[in-house]
């Protein structure tokens, strides 16, 4: 039976090589991607990491080192990265016989059984070229004998210029070498609370993390950190995954670009956040039973009461059909309005979740609409097509409110209109 052998493929600054794509212009020059409202720094490139601009920062506290340097700031143009991610991970599904997308800029991919044909360095310095030729993506691999091991390996090929952004980690002698350099909090899965008590038992470094006894660590801590222990001596735990599991839950809030004091603009932002949670739902080909909303005031406001009402409903039988889902949550939403109060975020919460067509019903009963399923799927075709946009009345009756997004980049991939022009 072949040792297993994984790859971690993950995109380099993601958000700002997007951007990058379509604006040869700003080739080795700073940017910046901001998070919803264009509140804080999300994303940097690696020139404005090294203006000492951090993550997460707020935009009006470096808005100074932005002027001066020079630095090309967007709105987060999640569209964009959606589509880009998705030719990254086509093309990785034809260059692996199995992948697992692990998240919008990372993959990993199953290389067991390759070692005895080619070089897996140069197997991995192929991959990184093709994805740069054919989807203009710079990305780092890292390869080892598990996806603990794969992470760190591609963090080194990150973090040293050297290994020209691959790292083969499959020789033990070499795994040992990059550990006593790693702190503990490096590892995948170790987190913040888990590292300080670490260090508390006076482990601080990756190695001193994978040579502790198995055992004790499934003690003292849980059967998790145990695997990632595992994994870090080179024994594989964590398999490949070929689908996500599906959700328990699905979420969908926003803050407002400015305070809402109506309450039809409230009614809008529920209609259109359901709307978009249902066809959520739809995507994982699930049903939901419980429904929850909640609007929200500024905690830090110092000139009005906080106010954070929440209602939930138990529809008779899941459904995942937007009329009815919309329907539940305006009569939530009447229930906890009040007027008199300046709401900075609203959200809704479908739980109870059960896989589409799964439920049992009793006798007395009520099932979905007649032809809601087609309904729906039309809905969703037509949403999808790019060619237009359906959508329920409720969601128009004010669009004041919607996300405040002033420096967006166009939708280079999704809007004819807004496709680049060459001109020669």
């Amino acid at each position: 039976m072949s040792t297993p052998c994984f790859a971690l493929v993950d995109c380099n600054n993601f958000y700002a090589s997007c951007e990058r794509l379509f604006r040869p212009d700003l080739r080795n020059r700073p940017i910046v991607v901001l998070s919803n409202n264009d509140g804080c720094i999300v994303a940097r490139s690696s020139e404005a990491k090294a203006l000492g601009i951090t993550m997460a920062v707020p935009l009006f506290q470096v808005q100074e080192i932005l002027d001066r340097e020079q630095v090309t700031v967007f709105s987060s143009n999640y569209a964009l990265y959606g589509d880009i991610s998705a030719r990254v991970m086509s093309l990785l599904e034809q260059l692996a016989p199995a992948t697992e997308v692990y998240s919008i800029d990372e993959a990993f991919l199953d290389f067991t059984g390759i070692k005895a044909n080619q070089s897996l360095d140069a197997l991995g310095s192929q991959i990184k070229q093709q994805i740069a030729d054919w989807v203009g993506i710079p990305v780092c691999v890292g390869i080892a004998p598990t996806k603990t091991l794969a992470k760190l390996a591609n963090h080194a090929a990150k973090a040293y210029p050297k290994t020209n952004g691959v790292v083969d980690l499959t020789d033990p002698a070499r795994q040992q070498r990059l550990l006593r350099l790693l702190p503990a909090d490096e590892v995948w899965g170790v987190g913040r609370r888990t590292y300080r008590r670490l260090q508390t038992l006076n482990i601080h470094t990756a190695w001193q993390l994978a040579c502790c006894n198995t055992a004790w660590i499934r003690k003292e801590f849980s059967v998790t950190l145990e695997r990632t222990v595992r994994e870090l001596q080179g024994q594989s735990c964590f398999d490949l995954e070929d689908q996500p599991p599906p959700r328990q839950q699905i979420l969908c809030s926003r803050s407002f670009a400015k305070r809402i004091t109506e309450y039809s603009p409230m009614h809008a932002a529920i209609c259109q956040y359901t709307a978009r949670a249902a066809e959520k739902l739809r995507e994982q080909d699930a049903t939901a039973r419980l429904i929850s909303i909640f609007i929200r005031t500024s905690p830090h406001s110092h000139n009005s009461e906080y106010y954070s009402p929440s209602a939930s409903h138990r529809l008779s039988v899941p459904s995942n059909d937007t009329r009815i889902l919309v329907a539940a949550a305006i009569k939530l939403l009447n229930n906890i309005w009040q007027e008199g109060h300046r709401f900075i975020k609203a959200g809704i919460i479908l739980t109870d979740l059960y896989t589409a067509g799964s439920f049992q019903p009793t006798l007395f009963d009520q099932p979905d609409r007649r032809n809601s399923k087609a309904l729906m799927e039309t809905l969703d075709r037509i949403n999808h097509s790019g060619l237009g946009k359906i959508c329920f009345a409720g969601e128009q009756l004010s669009q004041g409110w919607q996300m405040q997004r002033n420096k967006l980049s166009p939708a280079y991939t999704t809007r004819w209109h807004e496709l680049p022009i060459v001109k020669a």
